[in-house]
């Protein structure tokens, strides 16, 4: 199936590139040659999807002896991972911060497959402070590391719609001192404004992904309108451009498949909030 959208300078076009068995609630992706990684908000394994063999393995790397299980844990006690981001041969998956339980973030070395466990916690009860955002509208779905800064995406899903970008300092994610908030407006469907669900660093260039969703909560699902490809210059943290991708998909995860001068292409993924271990990965690509 092919969509297309045309829109300001920029035209889009989104089909189905795989679908994987064994994967569910997809909520973040980074492709490393021809190994996909793709985190589930409620699992506790990395997967690696080699796209040319189409081979799954599965990387543990949550060790919650409490848990009955590590693929759809239940709602009150999942991780959360909204997040994969990488630089170098490291991958960090994050929690959403959504909830106590949601504060984890987690190490994994490409080369070495050390996993490294980090407690979050103060971090992100500094990023509330000082973005005034509470405990109801703080739920980040999208990092990008440069080496030796962060930057975090907040989805403003909650009732007070926060939309925006934390700024932090520093490698070490865990030892924040201090951080800096940028309010970001997004474009809206329907009177409901769109909110960041993942981002990815390209150049000089920030390209994200936001959804409309018609709910007040970072907590309770609701009905999908639409979802949004946009960027955003990394210097001025200015909006470059956005178009309109889908009218009912809730795309969580991006990731850089291809670039030349006159097109980029992406990877997505889509949690579909089901229980069923299954993932269909789609290809945008964007016409300059």
């Amino acid at each position: 199936m092919l969509f297309c959208y045309f829109q300001s300078m920029h035209s889009t076009t989104l089909e189905v590139f795989a679908e994987i068995d064994g994967v569910g609630s997809a909520s973040g992706l980074f492709l490393h040659e021809d190994l996909l990684y793709i985190i589930g908000d409620n699992s506790g394994h990395l997967n690696e999807y080699n796209i040319k063999t189409k081979a799954l393995r599965k990387i543990q790397v949550l060790f919650d002896k409490t848990l009955d299980q590590l693929e759809n844990i239940p709602k009150p006690l999942k991780p959360d991972f909204e997040i994969l981001c990488q630089h170098g041969d490291k991958l960090y998956m994050l929690g959403s911060g959504a909830t106590p339980k949601r504060n984890l973030m987690i190490e994994f070395d490409l080369k070495t497959q050390k996993v490294i466990h980090k407690d979050l916690t103060e971090t992100y009860s500094l990023l509330k402070s000082i973005s005034k955002i509470d405990d109801q509208n703080f739920n980040l779905e999208g990092a990008i590391f440069t080496g030796n800064e962060w930057l975090l995406f907040n989805r403003g899903n909650g009732i007070d719609a926060k939309n925006g970008i934390f700024k932090i300092q520093g490698a070490d994610l865990a030892k924040t001192k201090q951080a800096k908030f940028n309010y970001f407006k997004l474009p809206n469907i329907d009177h409901v404004e769109s909110s960041f669900t993942d981002a990815v660093w390209i150049k000089n260039e920030i390209f994200f992904i936001a959804t409309a969703e018609d709910t007040k909560s970072t907590y309770a699902d609701g009905e999908i309108l639409g979802s949004f490809i946009g960027s955003i210059n990394l210097q001025t943290l200015k909006l470059t451009f956005s178009n309109k991708i889908s009218g009912k998909h809730k795309f969580e995860g991006i990731t850089l498949l291809s670039q030349n001068e006159h097109s980029t292409t992406f990877l997505l993924c889509e949690d579909r909030d089901t229980e069923e271990l299954k993932t269909i990965i789609y290809k945008l690509v964007i016409n300059f």
